[in-house]
């Protein structure tokens, strides 16, 4: 099996704890993982990459991602979300959606934000939440993310519901938190759900209690994550090259621009991810090689 699942993950679970279902039932030896954690509080797409797959785990969780999630006012919480030790702001006056729709353009863009604390961020080899559970408050430093758009879809106090979409290590629980302290009310997240990494879908999922053939027949194929990247098809004597490791020379004419590029076999089949570049010649340097791994057929 070579080829993404994607898994409606249920509350209550972790990511793990969906990779450990699935893995029981592949064959030995199946290499399989997935591409971006979600909280066991969060429900919604996790991609899991099987196989051949699992070299264009970057690139899945390179992709941009959109969330819904309803945020709490009025409160604060040691996770920033309502799993964790939650502290109620009586003195607070919660905000009006005026005040929240003039916050927001603040958040949107790339921003500086502080992870939570109970994050999976490596802190000297360790995880900032094994800190955190054992009083080692982790002091984590700022970083620069990408948010491209915070849509509201209702607001009934102390609760709004809004629709984010962002790049890649946006924490929605940090943008819940840091909302709250702009408007002077405190926040947390109360629900969160993902319903799309690039082109993979929530209505693509299947439930991580299906069966082997339910998971084998919704198996996306590996071409579903170079979607958008350009394409070339090199002759039979340069594949056998790459699948070699090496560099191959491209022909200038046919159109191609330095950048990322996906590389076929005259079948139109997957043959490697990597880039083209300009030096002294045009050439494709791989990154990821798929030594004769057909993509798996979809449902």
């Amino acid at each position: 099996m070579n080829g993404f699942l994607v898994v409606d993950k249920p509350g209550g679970l972790t990511s793990r704890d969906v990779v450990n279902r699935l893995q029981d039932l592949l064959p030995r030896k199946t290499k399989i993982g997935h591409a971006g954690t979600l909280d066991p509080l969060a429900t919604g797409v996790l991609v899991l990459c099987i196989g051949a797959a699992t070299r264009l785990t970057e690139r899945v969780q390179d992709m941009g991602k959109t969330y819904c999630s309803r945020f709490r006012f009025g409160a604060t919480s040691t996770t920033d979300d309502a799993d964790g030790e939650i502290t109620q702001r009586p003195d607070a006056s919660l905000p009006t959606r005026e005040a929240i729709e003039a916050a927001l353009p603040a958040f949107v863009g790339s921003i500086t934000q502080v992870p939570p604390v109970y994050s999976a961020i490596k802190i000297e080899g360790r995880r900032s939440y094994d800190l955190a559970r054992k009083g080692n408050v982790a002091d984590l430093a700022p970083r620069t993310v990408r948010v491209d758009a915070i849509r509201v879809l209702a607001y009934e106090p102390p609760f709004l519901d809004v629709e984010i979409d962002c790049g890649k290590g946006t924490y929605i629980r940090s943008l819940a938190r840091d909302l709250g302290e702009t408007l002077k009310c405190g926040g947390l997240v109360q629900t969160l759900r993902r319903t799309r990494i690039g082109r993979f879908r929530v209505e693509d999922g299947v439930e991580p209690e299906s069966t082997f053939e339910a998971f084998r027949r919704r198996l996306l194929p590996l071409a579903t994550a170079i979607e958008g990247i350009p394409q070339a098809r090199l002759d039979a004597d340069l594949i056998r090259r790459i699948r070699m490791g090496q560099r191959v020379p491209l022909d200038v004419k046919l159109g191609h621009t330095p950048g990322p590029l996906t590389v076929l076999d005259e079948r139109g089949e997957l043959v490697a991810v990597g880039t083209a570049s300009t030096g002294d010649e045009f050439i494709f340097i791989p990154k990821n090689v798929f030594h004769e791994v057909r993509p798996a057929a979809g449902p």
